[in-house]
C-alpha cells in the first residue's frame, strides 16, 4: 500500500510503498477516508519532537473497518470509525479510573517506541521494520491500529468531515468541557485560533462562557473565531496581546488556553488571568521549552496552570458525542478544513500548514 513515511528531519518525507501486515488479537485493520495534517505532525518533521524513524506519519483520520483481528467483538467490518491517537489499554490505573487520556501504556509503549501494544510493528518495508506514529499512521490507505484506537460513529456522518474529530475537536473542545470545566457566564481567552484554538472557541461558546476573547497574529483567523462563537477578536501582531487583553477585560479571564504551545504563550496565558483563574496549556511545545511564572503571583491570586492532554477525553465517549454534536448542528466542523490534496501531495500539504494560511488539510488516499 502506499503511506507517507517521515526518516529523519534533513530528508524530505516519502510518499512511497511500504507492507501492512494483518491485525493481531484486539486489533482491527481500517481502509483510511480521510486523514488530518496537524501541528503534531509538523514537530515531528521538523525533527522538534523525539520519534522513532522510519515511521508512517498522521495521526487524526477516519474510514472503515474491513478486518478484525482475533477476538474483537465491539466492532464488525463495515463500521465507520474515527481514530483515536490515544487507544486506550482499558487495564491501568488511570483506565480503570475514567482517565483514559492519561493511559500509561500508550504513554510508556505506543507513543514513545513506535509500537502497538504487544511490542511490534504491522508495518515494514523491504523486509525492515517501519514505525506507526501515536498508534494511527493515518497518513496511508490502511492502519492497523487497536481495536479501541477506532471509534465506531453514527454512518451517516460524513466520514472525510469527521476525520478531525479525531485530534483537533477532541482536543481543543475537550480541554474546555473536560480539563478545565468551563462553567456558565464564564471569561475565556483563546490564544492561536488554529485548527484546535477554534474548537477551543466553540468549546467555550458550548460550555455557556460569557466573554471568549480570540487572539492570534493574523487577523482573518480571529475573524474566523467569530464564526466558531468570539465575542471579542485580539490582533497579537499590533500590540502587547496581555495589555490588550485588561483593555477588554480589566480583572484578567476566568480561564486563558494556549492553544499554540511557545514559552510566550503559555506565559501570555499566565499573566491573562484574573483572581481565581486557570491556564490550560493545549498546545504543545517542542521538546525541552521551558516557561516562566512567578509562583507567589499565582499563589496569592489562588490561580492554576493545567495540562491538557487529547482534550481529557474518554474516546469511545466523548468521539462519538462529538460526532453527534456536529450532526445536530451545535458544533462547526465544515468551516475547519481549508481543503483537501490526494495523499501523494502530503509534503504540499505540510507547506500549505507552515505558511499559517490553512487550517485543516484533509489528506485524501
Amino acid at each position: 500500500m502506499k503511506a507517507v513515511v517521515f526518516r529523519e528531519p534533513s530528508s524530505p518525507i516519502e510518499y512511497t510503498d511500504v507492507e501492512l501486515a494483518a491485525p493481531g488479537p484486539g486489533e482491527v485493520r481500517v481502509r483510511i477516508a480521510a486523514a488530518g495534517v496537524c501541528h503534531s505532525d509538523l514537530h515531528v518533521k521538523r525533527g522538534e519532537w523525539d520519534a522513532p524513524a522510519p515511521l508512517v506519519m498522521g495521526h487524526e483520520g477516519s474510514g472503515v473497518v474491513t478486518e478484525l483481528g482475533e477476538g474483537v467483538s465491539s466492532l464488525a467490518i463495515g463500521d465507520h470509525v474515527v481514530l483515536s491517537w490515544v487507544p486506550p489499554c482499558g487495564e491501568c490505573r488511570y483506565c480503570r479510573s475514567g482517565h483514559e487520556a492519561r493511559c500509561q501504556k500508550v504513554a510508556t509503549v505506543v507513543a514513545p517506541q513506535g509500537v502497538l501494544f504487544d511490542g511490534t510493528s504491522r508495518l515494514s518495508r523491504d523486509g525492515a521494520t517501519v514505525h506507526h506514529y501515536l498508534g494511527v499512521s493515518s497518513f496511508a490507505e490502511e492502519v492497523v491500529v487497536p481495536a479501541s484506537g477506532a471509534v465506531k460513529v453514527r454512518d451517516d456522518a460524513p466520514l472525510d468531515i469527521i476525520a478531525v474529530v479525531g485530534c483537533a475537536v477532541a482536543t481543543g473542545v475537550g480541554a474546555v468541557l473536560n480539563t478545565a470545566a468551563v462553567e456558565p457566564g464564564s471569561t475565556v481567552a483563546v490564544i492561536g485560533c488554529g485548527g484546535v484554538g477554534l474548537n477551543v472557541v466553540q468549546g467555550a461558546r458550548l460550555a455557556g462562557a460569557e466573554r471568549i476573547v480570540a487572539i492570534d497574529v493574523l487577523a482573518d483567523k480571529t475573524q474566523t473565531a467569530l464564526q466558531f462563537g468570539a465575542t471579542d477578536r485580539i490582533d497579537a501582531s499590533q500590540a502587547d496581546a496581555v495589555e490588550q487583553l485588561f483593555d477588554l477585560i480589566p480583572d484578567g479571564v476566568d480561564y486563558a488556553f494556549d492553544a499554540i504551545g511557545r514559552t510566550s504563550t503559555t506565559e501570555q496565558a499566565i499573566r491573562m488571568l484574573g483572581l481565581g483563574g486557570a491556564a490550560v496549556i493545549v498546545g504543545l511545545p517542542p521538546t525541552g521549552a521551558k516557561a516562566s511564572f512567578e509562583p507567589l503571583v499565582l499563589a496569592e491570586a489562588d490561580q492554576r496552570i493545567l495540562g491538557s492532554n487529547y482534550g481529557s477525553v474518554r474516546p469511545s465517549i466523548d468521539i462519538p458525542a462529538l460526532v453527534d454534536r456536529y450532526m445536530d448542528g451545535q458544533l462547526k466542523l465544515d468551516p475547519l478544513i481549508s481543503g483537501r490534496r490526494p495523499l501523494a501531495e502530503a509534503a504540499e500539504a505540510f507547506d500549505d500548514l507552515e505558511k499559517g494560511s490553512v487550517l485543516r488539510t484533509l489528506l485524501i488516499p
